[in-house]
């Protein structure tokens, strides 16, 4: 597949499951799921010369271990929690603000900012790949475009992003972890941020424009994976 010019948002469906390796064991819970675009995700990565990873996921040992054993060096930022506990931090801030003090006027623009300026601190062009999991079905609509765009310039050129997006809301919140080279196993979580959006095809591609090339991955799990080339 050429990923030289901007590609249409289409659908490949999953495959199916290919006989497990040596790190496949976990892969017989109920929970895991065949990843086309991991798959894939790695093996553009490994096109390069190998560098960092990002993953803006919760941490797991298994994630990291992974990356370390082919050679790379791995950043985590759960960022879907700091975004959730700064947005805390700020309403119980303005809550003790002594009476009569003139209220502060605070847009959902300048959060983003401000929360920003202390989160994805990475030297320009730092990474070679990033995992976002389902972030962005989540994250405020002032934040996520921001987001995108501070990764945009995270990423060296040829770098490639994976997300996943619910086709519907889920049922429950969930983390995530590496099983395999095509694997991903789906952890049950406490809630910590509403579902916030189903994205449209269209709009995936509108929201990662300036990104050269992308392609979808349609699971049989109402979960659809993008990747996007840099």
């Amino acid at each position: 597949m050429s990923w030289m010019v901007k590609t249409r948002f289409s659908a490949s469906p999953a495959a199916p499951a290919s006989k497990p390796g040596p790190m496949s064991t976990m892969a017989a819970s109920s929970n895991t799921r065949v990843s086309n675009g991991l798959k894939e995700f790695i093996s553009l990565i490994g096109e390069t010369n190998q560098g960092r990873v990002l993953d803006l996921g919760q941490v797991s040992q298994a994630t990291i271990t992974f990356f370390i054993e082919r050679g790379y060096r791995v950043s985590t930022e759960d960022m879907l929690r700091s975004w959730k506990e700064y947005l805390s931090k700020e309403e119980e801030r303005l809550r003790l603000m002594p009476l009569g003090e003139d209220g502060e006027r605070v847009s959902q623009a300048s959060l983003a900012e401000k929360f920003l300026e202390s989160s994805l601190q990475y030297p320009e062009e730092n990474f070679i790949g990033v995992i976002t999991w389902d972030l962005f079905d989540y994250l405020d609509a002032e934040l996520m475009p921001r987001v995108i765009e501070r990764l945009y310039t995270l990423l060296r050129p040829g770098g490639a992003v994976l997300s996943m997006f619910h086709s519907r809301p889920p049922e429950r919140f969930h983390r995530y972890r590496i099983v395999d080279g095509q694997s991903i196993e789906l952890l049950s979580a406490p809630t910590l941020a509403v579902h916030a959006r189903v994205f449209r095809n269209r709009e995936i591609l509108d929201t990662f424009g300036r990104f050269r090339s992308s392609k979808a991955f349609v699971g049989r799990d109402q979960l659809r994976e993008g990747l996007f080339l840099k």
